[in-house]
Order: structure tokens, then C-alpha cells, then sequence
């Protein structure tokens, strides 16, 4: 009943505060002025530029250590040149940036809870190394991050600045996938995961964000939403190639009974491999590369790709 309570209050206190005047140039510190999107889709999330923290100097241990993760735990993993690293969604919902590098790479890993989202880039833009913060801003219920060099706003499902000195300049987005702590370490048994000794007091065992995963209910508003029989929250992987946008519902996936899925999108062949156990899916291109796609929740996929594909059974 407390939490029950807890979480109405927050509802209330979130549409309060993205229904309250706003400065149309300025949310949070950030000029929107020459936005390339429109600023009244902008809305405040409800915490303060960084009352979200982002993680700077995040610390790994050896999978074994790790007493926060059970075998079916989300985890977001990336792999980078025999180098392997593991962050926990537990860490993530209550931090959503990490600031890291692999096997020489600068890199950031992202993740939204309320898409459901997870996405990793490189930090290199026009040669500068960049750093990142959250903004405590939306996007269609998406986050934005901003960068420390410039104060820029990005998008994370766009993967693109959206103000700011580098509006419009897009990040390389890096291969990564959202699936099971189980199922990653079979696959990469030597990986680091990120360690709860973050600097800051939280209670990695408590999802913030309670059954909103499970739930029809959005807490902002987008742009484009769905209609049809799929869930709003039903989890899909989403694939751009060449302009060319489309979804791939995990529970067609599943009622498929199959682990390989050959299909085309925009007369471009790729594959997509499905892991019932792991609840994951990814992509790879005729030559076997994996390639770079968006896993979360249908209606954040379909909030950025109104146009898009949807995948279904022969």
C-alpha cells in the first residue's frame, strides 16, 4: 500500500511538472533556441540537470564477485576487441549514463527506463572526447543526454544532437546487447560487470520505476503512438538500414518457434537470431557482422519511427 501510494504521488508530481509553464528557450540551463526538433515535445523529467548522476568513474569486478545479479537479471553487455563488460540494468535505472572506455575505445553507455532502451556510442565527435551527463530532460519520453564540452542536447534513440553547438552531428552508435546475466557470462565467462561501489547511496536492489514496465500507462506524452494489438510495452527490436525502419516483436518471435529469422528490409538482406531463454534478440548482416540496433519498448520505437515495418510470422 505505501508503494502503491509512493508511486501515485510520483505520477502526479512527473505530469505536474510537464504540464507547468515552461520557458520555451530555456529548460534546465539548456538554450532549446535553433532546436531541430520542436521544443514543445521538450518536456522536464522530474529530477534537475544531474539529479540523475551520471557515472564518470565507474569501478568493474570479476563476474564472480558480484552479489547483486541472479542468472535471469537484464544486464546491457558489450564486447570490444576480446574485452568484455557487463552493466546492470539494477545500476542503470537509477543512473542511466555510464562514461567508460574499452579496449581503447571511449564510449557511453545509455539507458532509458522509460523506453526501456539501452544503447551504447562511441564519445569521439569531430575528434573531441566528449562526456556525458543526463539532462533530466525528454524527448518523446526519451532521454537526453548532454555533453560537458558543449552543452549540447542529444537524443538517445536518434543517437543525435538536437541543440547546441552540435545539433544535428550524429554518434556512432556501438553494437550491444540487451539480454541475461546468465546468458552473457556462458558467452563471455572472463567479463568485468559493473560494481554497485558507484560513490553513491542507492538501493540497487529497488526498481525506482516499479511495475511501469508491465503497465499500458506512459508517464509523457510522444508524438506518434501506436495502435493495434501490440502491447505498448512489448519489447521489440528495432533495426534502421539505408532509412528503412523495422520492428521485430519479441512475442511473434517467440510463437515463431524458431532461433534464425532471414529477412529484408529495404531490399537489404540480414538475419535476426532470437534467444527465447535470454529474452534477446540481434542482428547481423550478410556477412555476419553484428550490427548496431535498439531493443525496448514498442511504443519508443514506434514514437521515433512512425513509418516503420513490423515483423510478422509467415
Amino acid at each position: 500500500m505505501v508503494q502503491r501510494t509512493r508511486d501515485t504521488l510520483i505520477s502526479l508530481f512527473l505530469i505536474g511538472l510537464w504540464l507547468s509553464p515552461a520557458t520555451a528557450k530555456n529548460l534546465n540551463g539548456f538554450s532549446l533556441e535553433e532546436s531541430r526538433v520542436d521544443v514543445n515535445q521538450i518536456l522536464r523529467g522530474g529530477p534537475p540537470r544531474d539529479g540523475i548522476p551520471a557515472l564518470s568513474h565507474p569501478t568493474f569486478i570479476e563476474a564472480g564477485d558480484t552479489t547483486l545479479l541472479e542468472e535471469d537479471d537484464r544486464i546491457l553487455g558489450i564486447a570490444i576487441g576480446g574485452d568484455a563488460r557487463a552493466y546492470p540494468v539494477k545500476i542503470l535505472n537509477w543512473h542511466e549514463v555510464v562514461n567508460d572506455s574499452l579496449a581503447g575505445t571511449p564510449l557511453v553507455i545509455t539507458y532509458c527506463p522509460l523506453c526501456g532502451t539501452g544503447m551504447a556510442f562511441s564519445r569521439i565527435v569531430d575528434t573531441q572526447e566528449l562526456t556525458f551527463g543526463v539532462s533530466g530532460l525528454l524527448y518523446n519520453s526519451d532521454v537526453l543526454l548532454y555533453d560537458h564540452q558543449n552543452e549540447s542536447l542529444w537524443s538517445q534513440i536518434m543517437g543525435r544532437a538536437v541543440t547546441g553547438h552540435s545539433a544535428g552531428t550524429r554518434l556512432e552508435q556501438l553494437p550491444l546487447q540487451h539480454t541475461s546475466w546468465q546468458n552473457w557470462r556462458r558467452q563471455y565467462p572472463q567479463t568485468l560487470v559493473l560494481s554497485e561501489d558507484t560513490g553513491y547511496i542507492r538501493d540497487y536492489t529497488h526498481n525506482p520505476y516499479g511495475d511501469y514496465a508491465l503497465s499500458e500507462r506512459l508517464y509523457f506524452p510522444v508524438e506518434n503512438q501506436p495502435e493495434g494489438e501490440l502491447h505498448l510495452k512489448e519489447t521489440v527490436i528495432g533495426v534502421s538500414i539505408a532509412g528503412n525502419h523495422k520492428a521485430y516483436p519479441f512475442s511473434r518471435l517467440e510463437r515463431a518457434g524458431q532461433k534464425r529469422f532471414d529477412d529484408t528490409i529495404g531490399g537489404v538482406p540480414l538475419t535476426i537470431l532470437w534467444d527465447q531463454e535470454a529474452s534477446s534478440a540481434m542482428a547481423l548482416d550478410e556477412n555476419n557482422t553484428v550490427l548496431p540496433t535498439i531493443q525496448g519498448f514498442w511504443f519508443a520505437w514506434y514514437a521515433f519511427h512512425p513509418d516503420t515495418e513490423v515483423y510478422a510470422q509467415p
